[in-house]
């Protein structure tokens, strides 16, 4: 069939507007991305290739220049002593801190110390009134020199053989009973006082004339602070590291002193509320340390003195394991280790490294294996 140009015309230029109609209509009905999506997409797709880029650089060595060295400190290898402790935290108390109380109730009539002041052991510290036992201890003594007097005399009367055998042991039970009154009224008298049970110096005393004194609960407090222990409980996980004559340090932060001793107790039972278990250690007279003291005591649980030790921040981690970096001849060389015990900023080394290498301290967390490196700081 034949079509006429100018038909043909016609029909050219509706296909000439249908097209671009459909472009867009196809345009309008998608619906824009949001801009921050869109963002976090670009975002996440450089940080792919970034990463990307790094791990190939570091496979192949691109992008480093090769030429350039980094300044790197050094610290020599040498065997040493390495020692671990346990830290736990105590106080100071005397060996002989004790409080003094009455035995009976009574007023107080008398005081014959001071705080501060030196007792001795069964010294009188404080009277309380006891007037009324005094007066049938009196009574008491006046009775029983009645009955030593008979028995004497019926004593010789029955060396000589007058009188009976009766007789005689009436008055010699007589004058026992007597004496034994006066013995009990004494003791009854003597829980009127408070009497020092050691030796050592008044620590506190708030005690007044006339005041009524009570067992348990009005006392003197005595200290021999001559003789000074560190007190402290230990959690119970290191029950079979803690021992009876481990070496130990003492530090007390408050009265600026350290020192060092021996483990003089270790309880071998567990606490079942606190979990722990009590330990003690004697100290030397010291004039620097008072009861109640804070100690610091560290406890040594393991010691090597022949162990190769480095400073913690040097040792770097991976997946493969504990790693460190060395310079070998101006070159940074890895190094994998093997880690044993830490204490503070210190870490035992049990392999990897040798007396005599340069271990790379400041500047290795730049660092890759064969990097050039240049030494601004040895310490051996």
């Amino acid at each position: 069939m034949h079509v006429s140009t100018k038909t043909q015309l016609t029909i050219n230029m509706k296909k000439f507007i249908y097209i671009p109609a459909l472009v867009l209509l196809a345009a309008c009905s998608q619906k824009p991305k949001d801009k921050a999506t869109e963002l976090a997409d670009l975002k996440k797709q450089q940080a792919d290739i970034n990463s990307k880029i790094a791990a190939l650089q570091a496979s192949t060595g691109a992008g480093r220049d090769s030429s350039k060295s980094t300044d790197i400190s050094v610290l020599k290898i040498a065997e040493t002593n390495f020692t671990h402790y346990v830290d736990v935290q105590g106080k100071i108390d005397a060996k002989d801190n004790v409080t003094a109380y009455p035995q009976s109730p009574g007023v107080i009539t008398k005081i014959y110390v001071v705080p501060g002041q030196h007792v001795s052991r069964g010294q009188l510290l404080v009277q309380l009134d006891n007037s009324v036992l005094r007066e049938n201890i009196a009574q008491a003594e006046s009775q029983a020199n009645l009955t030593k007097t008979l028995f004497e005399r019926q004593k010789n009367l029955w060396d000589q053989k007058i009188g009976t055998e009766v007789q005689f042991l009436q008055a010699q039970t007589q004058m026992k009973t007597a004496q034994k009154a006066v013995d009990g009224l004494r003791q009854q008298a003597d829980l009127y006082r408070i009497i020092s049970p050691i030796s050592g110096t008044i620590d506190q005393m708030d005690l007044k004339l006339g005041q009524v004194a009570q067992p348990g609960v009005t006392g003197i407090r005595i200290v021999n602070a001559d003789v000074l222990k560190v007190k402290a409980d230990v959690p119970e996980s290191y029950a079979s590291r803690v021992n009876q004559g481990d070496n130990v340090k003492i530090v007390v932060p408050d009265a600026n002193d350290s020192l060092s001793a021996r483990l003089t107790f270790a309880a071998k039972a567990i606490d079942p509320t606190s979990r722990s278990f009590a330990i003690e250690i004697a100290l030397p007279t010291r004039k620097t340390l008072r009861p109640n003291m804070t100690a610091i005591i560290k406890i040594a649980d393991y010691s090597n003195n022949k162990a190769i030790v480095i400073p913690l921040n040097a040792i770097q981690k991976s997946e493969q394991g504990d790693y460190v970096y060395v310079n070998d001849n101006g070159v940074a060389k890895r190094k994998n280790i093997k880690v044993g015990s830490s204490y503070g900023s210190l870490s035992e080394i049990l392999s990897g490294l040798t007396p005599g290498d340069q271990l790379i301290t400041a500047g290795a967390s730049d660092l890759n294996d064969g990097d050039k490196v240049n030494v601004l700081q040895s310490a051996i």
